[in-house]
């Protein structure tokens, strides 16, 4: 299958190995330092296809960099635009905001946010939830520009996404670095979740551990499967709960937060067929307390 490429990008071939930022610098060599910085927090640089924002990825000879075109939209959000095309719109949602509404919540949402952000560009735009993050957790979230964006992305959710990668601070250390959870969970009335023999759903979460300190450690986890509060109970039944998380027994709040981030997802376009891998800055404090 051959897909067209948007008319403005512009590509660049990678003749010796470096950084991102410096061969940006030197390529584009008409903008500031600001505007080409401005381009990798805005998603509009790929390397070999896949989306890339950090200043230092390192490139290597033969690879492609890809600068694609700005949407030209006024609007604005309060939290960073990761990627926007004609189908799809990923950001980097903050801690403490609902990805939608709830009975409790209508107006303070992402999925509002985003909404009022793509109207301003185009009143008669829409955006579609694909998936959720816990009001508690920031990171990568993804939403659908039109209707057929939104049912291929559910309907083969499973062949689609290829990774969904979080950071999680924790107290204490897991009893071995890296390991493979799987448990059976279910919820009970209280909307709490927990770890059960038989009767509950199959939940497997894969971590290693990143980073250890004196009180916390850093983790990076994988989910096979995405159950409600997945993460949360099965690191808490672990021994080692995500700070912050009173409801599943954390004993601190250092952060004033949940400290469990997105910071990964990679997934099939599901209308171009291209892998793209968009990542979240790991937020402000988690690397210090370890």
């Amino acid at each position: 299958m051959i897909h067209q490429k948007p008319k403005a990008s512009r590509q660049y071939r990678v003749e010796e190995p470096g950084t991102l930022l410096p061969f940006l610098l030197t390529a584009v060599g008409d903008k500031s330092r600001n505007t080409v910085k401005g381009l990798l927090t805005r998603g509009q640089v790929q390397v070999d296809g896949k989306t890339v924002t950090r200043h230092d990825h390192p490139l290597a000879p033969g690879q492609t960099v890809t600068i694609q075109p700005g949407t030209g939209k006024k609007g604005k959000l309060p939290f960073p635009v990761l990627w926007e095309d004609e189908h799809i719109l990923v950001v980097d949602k903050p801690a403490g905001l609902l990805s939608m509404a709830s009975d409790k919540e209508k107006v303070r949402t992402a999925y509002r946010q985003v909404t009022d952000y793509v109207r301003a560009g185009d009143p008669k735009a829409r955006v579609f939830i694909v998936h959720r993050l816990d009001r508690d957790t920031s990171g990568v979230l993804l939403f659908a520009k039109d209707e057929a964006t939104k049912r291929a992305f559910q309907d083969n959710w499973e062949k689609i996404i290829h990774r969904r990668g979080y950071l999680a601070l924790v107290e204490g250390a897991p009893p071995k670095p890296a390991d493979t959870i799987r448990t059976l969970l279910r919820e009970n009335a209280a909307h709490r979740v927990y770890s059960v023999p038989s009767g509950g759903k199959e939940a497997i979460t894969h971590y290693r551990t990143v980073k250890q300190g004196k009180r916390y450690s850093l983790l990076e986890v994988d989910l096979s499967t995405g159950r409600k509060n997945q993460i949360r109970v099965h690191l808490s039944e672990l021994g080692c709960p995500v700070a912050g998380d009173r409801t599943y027994g954390a004993a601190t709040d250092p952060l004033g937060r949940l400290c469990l981030h997105a910071h990964e997802l990679t997934f099939l376009h599901p209308l171009t067929g291209q892998e793209t891998t968009f990542r979240a800055d790991l937020p402000r404090g988690f690397e210090k307390l370890v």
